[in-house]
């Protein structure tokens, strides 16, 4: 069964980010009435603007914010600006906006940052989401929760699917798991309608959360070389953000992603090396480097989309070439309009 998505209020917790925004967008465009709620402090706006933080690239990753903020101004998105940790000042927030969906983004996003500040990680992982549940228990029809690849360790062999036991590595994957484990929690107790999804190594458009696919391309437009953990054979599965956002437009508007886990993911692992490559043929010359890779990263590869093709018609279109080179493409006319 299908919900159509036209007219559907659905608040995007943590909306303002990488992922959110690219969302944000392509839910409006299908008529959806989007609201976003973010404190905007978290590998956003406040935190680059912030002279007591030391970040890469300042300048760059603030023009970029803004070009987010001011593409949800121009579609009439409207940014509610509040840390999700408040619990009272987040449930009035939600009860203003009364949404029909909810999706909960907000979090630490990075693995290492995640595993050297488990306090904040926490703070705006765990503690963000407890609020948004309680709010949502009774409220709205669906609560979709984004998890991460990383719940699952170490990928045995190679592929993982969703019946594979999750055996997380390091704070961030546990806390992901908790999250999980939490929403489904509140379905068991609340009838809380639920949607877990487990994205991999996104990229696209507009990023500044230093994922491996960004550094890459920035280090080669600035003439650096490129750092690769390991020896260039290790491989994840990259998954463009068009693609990913496909996946969850597919989750809310279909009945069967109901009360289910999915990868969302292309569901296919490429090594590192390739997507150097792929530099390398955009570029002419690389300087590539390789450094031993840190032991809280898993060794990871594909995630199947066997059940997301088969239950709510996800077929993602974007094999790395053809993602990254756009990818690519966006970084050289960013840097030509700054010329």
């Amino acid at each position: 069964m299908t919900i159509p998505i036209k007219g559907r209020r659905i608040a995007l917790i943590g909306g303002a980010g990488f992922i959110g925004h690219n969302l944000a967008l392509k839910l409006k465009a299908l008529g959806a009435d989007v609201h976003i709620i973010d404190g905007l402090s978290v590998n956003n706006l406040l935190y680059f603007a912030s002279a007591n933080e030391q970040v890469e690239n300042r300048k760059l990753y603030l023009d970029i914010i803004n070009q987010r903020l001011d593409m949800l101004r121009k579609n009439e998105i409207p940014v509610h600006v509040q840390d999700a940790r408040d619990y009272h000042l987040l449930n009035k927030a939600l009860k203003d906006i009364n949404p029909d969906v909810i999706v909960h983004l907000a979090a630490i996003a990075h693995a290492n940052k995640s595993n050297k500040d488990p306090f904040s990680t926490f703070d705006h992982s765990l503690r963000t989401l407890e609020n948004a549940l309680d709010y949502a228990r009774g409220n709205v029809e669906h609560f979709i929760y984004f998890s991460s690849s990383m719940v699952y360790g170490n990928f045995t062999n190679g592929i993982v699917d969703e019946e594979t036991v999750c055996n997380p590595l390091g704070i961030y994957g546990a806390l992901k798991f908790s999250g999980e484990k939490m929403v489904i929690g509140y379905n068991q107790v609340f009838d809380l309608p639920y949607t877990i999804v487990r994205p991999s190594a996104l990229y696209g458009a507009r990023c500044v959360s230093r994922r491996v696919g960004q550094i890459f391309i920035e280090n080669a437009f600035n003439g650096k070389e490129i750092m690769i953990m390991g020896d260039g054979s290790d491989a994840l599965d990259f998954t463009y953000i068009d693609d990913f956002c496909q996946g969850i437009i597919k989750c809310v508007e279909r009945k069967a992603a109901r009360n289910e886990i999915f990868n969302i993911t292309y569901g296919e692992a490429r090594a590192f090396s390739e997507m150097a490559e792929i530099l390398k043929d955009y570029f002419g010359k690389l300087d590539v480097k390789y450094v031993p890779k840190d032991k809280l990263m898993p060794d990871r590869g594909t995630l199947s989309v066997d059940k997301a093709r088969d239950l709510i018609g996800y077929e993602p279109e974007f094999e790395l070439k053809k993602g990254y080179l756009e990818y690519i493409e966006w970084y050289q006319e960013l840097f030509d309009g700054m010329k």
